[in-house]
């Protein structure tokens, strides 16, 4: 999908100005106590819930296949009072931990106090997800259609992107916006990896470096089922004492050697019909001092894009019927580059400038349960003879080409 014609459709969609569909209703014990439904009782003050997803891989390149628990996630929350909330998340990746294996991963997804300051305003403070993208707040399995979550906000924005910080969020009285705004700690550009962007530079609540930080902002426009989204990150990578960043050739401080990021999507649900489009630009500016302290040949910039359609086979044979089952056809085109420009001394890998087109079928027979299947038409550019150090002697030739098959179960309480 090129950036002419995905600038357009966001175009067209914005100044329609006449699509309307429904809002999310509440589906999971998270939401519940979000929005203060909860009964008042100190036995039910505590809520439980949680998600995960299991799936199938059929790899068309190496002729393998395989099989993973990828998430199991807990959500436990507590009610204090009307004005005061706990929120958690706990979440283990592919099933299992062996210590020495690689593989497998706990972590703490959230942990977080809610301040209620009126109906339209309230703060947080601690481990949360800051407003970017549509993934980062929205990841539950039975919210997105496909296996696996979209490359754009896994690699671009490295959903779901947790830190430790304060937010604050809100709503206009007489305009159907929102707005947020957050300060956290920033990221640590010695833990940049070539070919993930700024994923391994998370700190995501262990350790982080409290010296350098950073700044988020949204602002949401809503109607009905239609929304469109601006959003922002700025932070620095540099937390380390201002003698051994000097040593580096490094720029400390609060948001010495920055990384910028900036985001606009879209969302469309009514009729049967749903649309998501979404753009999103990386920008490293000093990503030569970064890859002349670390070697990790960081980007200068790097960028993301999808467009996505899915319609409800089913809508009209169920239409007003509450919690009525859901078959949707989708397609999706996602078009990414982690290494858009390099700087002087870096080394250009085409390999990170990929294309994805996924579609297929999402069922749902409940709100809260998903069977899914899909099929990935994956293409990136070739290899770099430079960057190919040591190959493995039985190592596959690159292919620039790849078709995955999924089929996937989930689920979210």
């Amino acid at each position: 999908m090129h950036a002419k014609t995905l600038t357009l459709v966001i175009f067209s969609f914005f100044v329609s100005g006449t699509v309307l569909a429904q809002q999310p209703n509440t589906s999971t014990a998270e939401d519940s106590l979000n929005n203060n439904s909860g009964k008042s009782s100190l036995l039910t003050n505590t809520t439980i819930g949680g998600y995960g997803n299991a799936f199938y891989q059929y790899n068309n390149n190496s002729k393998t296949a395989r099989v993973d628990l990828e998430r199991f996630v807990l959500f436990v929350g507590h009610k204090f009072s009307d004005k005061i909330s706990f929120f958690s998340e706990t979440e283990l990746e592919d099933a299992k931990v062996n210590g020495g294996e690689p593989g497998g991963e706990i972590t703490i997804e959230q942990a977080y106090l809610k301040f209620n300051l009126n109906p339209n305003q309230y703060i947080v403070a601690g481990l949360f997800l800051p407003r970017i993208g549509i993934l980062n707040e929205n990841h539950l399995p039975t919210t997105f259609n496909g296996n696996e979550r979209n490359y754009v906000e896994t690699l671009i924005i490295p959903a779901t992107w947790r830190e430790l910080g304060v937010g604050f969020y809100g709503r206009l009285n007489n305009f159907p916006i929102n707005y947020s705004i957050g300060l956290m700690n920033g990221l640590s550009a010695g833990g940049f990896t070539h070919g993930t962007g700024i994923i391994d530079g998370r700190f995501e609540g262990r350790n982080a470096t409290g010296t350098n930080l950073a700044v988020t902002g949204a602002l949401q426009y809503y109607q009905s089922g239609f929304k469109a989204q601006l959003s922002g990150y700025y932070g620095g990578t540099v937390g380390i004492r201002k003698t051994e960043a000097d040593s580096l050739g490094l720029n400390s401080g609060v948001f010495g050697t920055p990384v910028a990021m900036g985001e606009g999507d879209i969302q469309y649900n009514g009729q049967g019909f749903s649309v998501k489009i979404l753009g999103s630009i990386l920008s490293i500016k000093d990503a030569d001092k970064i890859n002349r302290a670390y070697a990790s040949n960081t980007p200068k910039t790097a960028y993301g894009a999808y467009a996505e359609i899915g319609y409800d086979l089913l809508y009209r044979s169920n239409y007003g019927k509450a919690n009525a089952p859901q078959l949707i056809v989708f397609v999706r085109d996602e078009k990414l580059d982690l290494n858009a420009s390099i700087p002087s001394n870096g080394i250009t890998d085409q390999t990170l400038n990929k294309n994805y087109v996924v579609a297929g079928l999402t069922y749902l027979p409940l709100r809260n349960v998903v069977v899914k299947g899909d099929v990935r038409l994956a293409h990136s550019g070739v290899q770099n003879p430079a960057l190919i150090i040591n190959p493995s002697p039985v190592a596959l030739p690159y292919q620039t080409s790849n078709t995955l098959i999924n089929l996937g179960i989930g689920y979210s309480f």
